[in-house]
């Protein structure tokens, strides 16, 4: 159960904990006006809850569904207009359908569901709960809607988030026709203005618009899409206004990665792995060559290392002499 102030959350009901707590910093000061606030609330609720469940065990009966995943809910509130005019609503749905509807200036129910009939004449025959019900919609909940706004204004100037716009491509198989979507999230207010545009115009060819849909903390996150030609990539945005922007935002289109990055990382990495083979090649004829002149002439192997240089400065020189070899070896070496 969640308490909404101009589509922010500001109060949930904590089914585990059993607990009315707030989501927002400023709806502590009520505390000050009623310090039993949190403490009556989560009362309420708790037996809110109790009866909500007795209700949808009563409504399955009706439908005479005994078992599967159903759900059972409630909404109700009200509006102070801007011309002082005030406006208090309840209403039950089951399933996503509407079930019961308050109607507070007759004090009756409107069952738009056939099988709502017989809940309708047992809560229509309860007139005391339903005299209840308008006082509070028409009395005490606008009371505490006006306390609720003056403890905004206390705290804050009206809240405003920007949205987070992301911009994500793919590319048609069948045609080669690109599909890019435009996705805002975490703003705030409700009212957002976002279109695509082709060179500096609305553009509405081949665009398609999600749902406009509420987050856990009151923010609200949309999308839009385009399927465009990759040839005119350059001549689309997705412009975004909103009240939490000083001015508008131009989106460019996604552009496809370059391969040239990975392609010089393959010539690197070729290279890298040459020069380790060719290393590897120069070590083993080295320690071949030596082991040739161990097998030979008797030295041991770790004396020829620093040998093998001058074998190759003599034959660099001409010098071929094995006598001359094997003396400057020996006094080397020694």
């Amino acid at each position: 159960m969640m308490g909404y102030l101009d589509g922010q959350l500001i109060t949930y009901y904590d089914s585990q904990k059993k607990e009315k707590i707030p989501k927002v910093s400023w709806m502590k000061e009520v505390e000050k006006d009623d310090p039993d606030y949190w403490k009556d609330g989560s009362n309420i609720l708790r037996a809110t809850e109790q009866v909500l469940q007795e209700d949808l065990r009563n409504v399955q009966h009706r439908y005479k569904q005994y078992r599967g995943f159903h759900i059972w809910q409630t909404a109700y509130g009200c509006e102070l207009r801007g011309n002082r005019s005030i406006r208090g609503y309840s209403q039950y749905g089951y399933d996503g359908r509407s079930f019961l509807i308050f109607n507070k200036d007759t004090l009756s129910w409107v069952a738009p569901d056939p099988q709502a009939q017989i809940t309708k004449m047992n809560w229509d025959a309860n007139l005391r709960w339903s005299q209840r019900n308008k006082l509070y919609l028409e009395e005490e909940c606008i009371e505490w809607l006006k306390k609720y706004l003056s403890y905004r204004r206390k705290e804050m100037l009206p809240w405003t988030e920007p949205p987070v716009v992301t911009m994500t491509r793919r590319t048609e198989v069948e045609d080669g026709m690109e599909t890019h979507i435009c996705r805002l999230d975490g703003f705030y207010p409700r009212e957002i203005d976002a279109s695509w545009r082709r060179d500096g115009e609305v553009w509405l060819e081949e665009t398609f618009h999600g749902s406009l849909v509420p987050n856990a903390d009151g923010t609200y996150h949309y999308w839009l899409s385009i399927q465009i030609d990759p040839k005119e990539r350059g001549r689309y945005r997705c412009h975004v206004e909103h009240d939490s922007l000083q001015e508008p935002l131009d989106m460019a289109l996604k552009e496809p990665k370059s391969n040239l990055g990975i392609l010089i990382g393959c010539v690197v990495a070729a290279l890298v792995l040459a020069s380790v083979f060719a290393g590897i090649l120069v070590f083993f004829s080295k320690y071949l060559f030596l082991r040739v002149i161990e097998g030979r002439w008797g030295i041991p192997l770790k004396s020829l290392s620093l040998g093998a240089f001058f074998w190759a400065s003599f034959r660099n020189c001409g010098c071929c002499n094995t006598g001359a070899l094997m003396s400057a070896l020996g006094v080397i070496l020694r």
